[in-house]
């Protein structure tokens, strides 16, 4: 293969700063799915009170959803942080990766407004493994042809980011699973990648 082909089309850097302008758009259309309540100026401080702990459940779910879209950007940059050079067919992969990124948005828009049902839970669920999978599909393109990483990385450690970027989509399909036995577990099932994540970098650091 000729070695044109690996010439960078988009910069790295360039890439990464245009991911992280979506990620925090992203964020931002997330915010505003919030529904503010209008309230009127005569309420005591118990009604207050309780029309602002009616909220909970949307700022539940904008909570999880932040945390998701916040471990997906930290991934993206450890990602990205060992990619050298870039190619188109990657670049494509990137914007799609960024376009679900934003759809994460819209889903939690329906979870924060329909949270009691579980259609939207699948949905947003569906929605992070496609994500996540993506992502990891984005470093195994990239480290298939080591002239797009870091010359410096050790296998261990090109085996150890994949696992570890595996590790959110295959929690999530587990999460959808058990919300059809009891969707309050699903929704902080998630919590469970956190020390999984923990163990699989203490296992591959190099």
């Amino acid at each position: 293969m000729s070695t044109n082909a690996f010439v960078p089309k988009v910069k790295p850097e360039h890439v990464i700063a245009f991911g992280d302008a979506i990620f925090a758009f992203a964020i931002t259309l997330m915010t505003i799915s919030i529904d503010i309540p209008d309230l009127p100026p005569n309420l005591t401080e118990s009604e207050l009170l309780s029309r602002l702990y009616d909220m909970y459940p949307q700022v539940e779910s904008y909570i999880i959803s932040f945390a998701v879209i916040a471990i997906f950007w930290i991934s993206y940059h450890q990602v990205f942080n060992f990619i050298t050079r870039s190619h188109i067919s990657m670049v494509y992969l990137n914007l799609l990766f960024l376009l679900l990124i934003t759809f994460l948005s819209i889903t939690t828009s329906l979870v924060i407004n329909y949270g009691s049902y579980q259609i939207p839970y699948v949905i947003f669920s569906v929605v992070v493994i496609m994500t996540g999978s993506l992502l990891a599909l984005i470093w195994w393109y990239a480290t298939k042809d080591y002239r797009l990483i870091d010359k410096d990385i050790h296998p261990l450690l090109i085996r150890g980011i994949m696992i570890n970027l595996l590790l959110v989509p295959f929690v999530f399909a587990i999460s959808i699973l058990v919300s059809f036995f009891n969707q309050d577990i699903a929704q902080y099932f998630w919590l469970i990648i956190v020390p999984l994540s923990i163990a699989t970098r203490r296992k591959y650091r190099h």
